[in-house]
């Protein structure tokens, strides 16, 4: 009970910081949790990643609601894109729990600089500020960025929300805010399949979870108003340097 009293303070401090980014993002907030699950608890990459589960599945149905009443998005395609997601999202769950967890943290940062790279070249390249990146693929294409958020959501638990908005932007010329939105909508149902993976493998904690989760639901909303107001360049690089920070916190230490 005596450290019950002393560690929930601090995880709903965090789940409410990681919540506030999270809908500011539209990334469910995992990507912060899971290096400072593992730095502060010792956790290794899979306990990590199916703790911060325990607030990210919550967190993303929230955010997703309400970016649905700034982004109205049809049922049919929500339904579409959250059927196709979690067709991906189970064997990629079932294998991320059968990886060393060495080899899944390295995963996770071969994936996280690879992102941080494929912002860095979308902020800055040649285009007019604030004009929207021009559409690459029709939007028939959709339910392939559903695939890759389904596996990324899957395989690492935040990868989906960090994946789908990029491209989202970059290939069907999104706003971000939007992309945001329709990102949830794919990794709402794949967090779910995942979290019910990570914890039939037993590598949820679920004392530190739980705290996360409610301070996470308690910020979320205001992380989503904050993100409609801001302008698309502004919101996108808050994303990359977030990502910047979160490769250096997953380094492994000496």
């Amino acid at each position: 009970m005596s450290s019950w009293i002393v560690v929930w303070p601090g995880m709903l401090a965090l789940g409410a910081l990681v919540g506030f980014l999270g809908g500011l993002l539209g990334i469910g907030g995992g990507i912060l949790a899971i290096p400072v699950l593992a730095l502060l608890f010792g956790m290794d990459q899979a306990t990590a990643q199916g703790t911060a589960l325990v607030m990210i599945a919550p967190n993303v149905v929230l955010a997703f609601w309400r970016y649905s009443q700034h982004h109205p998005i049809a049922l049919r395609r929500t339904l579409t894109l959250g059927a196709v997601s979690i067709l991906v999202s189970y064997p990629a769950a079932r294998l991320a729990v059968s990886l060393d967890h060495h080899t899944l943290r390295w995963i996770f940062i071969g994936f996280l600089l690879w992102l941080v790279g494929y912002l860095g070249w979308q902020l800055y390249a040649r285009r007019a500020k604030g004009a929207p990146a021009p559409r690459i693929l029709s939007e028939r294409w959709l339910p392939l960025v559903s695939v890759v958020a389904g596996a990324f959501s899957g395989l690492f638990t935040v990868g989906g929300g960090t994946i789908s908005s990029p491209m989202l932007v970059g290939l069907f010329g999104y706003r971000q805010a939007a992309a945001q939105g329709l990102g949830l909508c794919m990794i709402v149902p794949s967090s779910l399949v995942a979290m019910g993976t990570y914890t039939h493998a037993g590598v949820v904690d679920w004392q530190l979870g739980i705290p996360l989760a409610i301070g996470g639901l308690s910020t979320i909303s205001r992380g989503v108003a904050l993100a409609q107001r801001l302008p698309d360049r502004k919101l996108r690089g808050i994303f990359l340097v977030f990502l910047m920070i979160t490769v250096v916190l997953m380094l492994p230490k000496g």
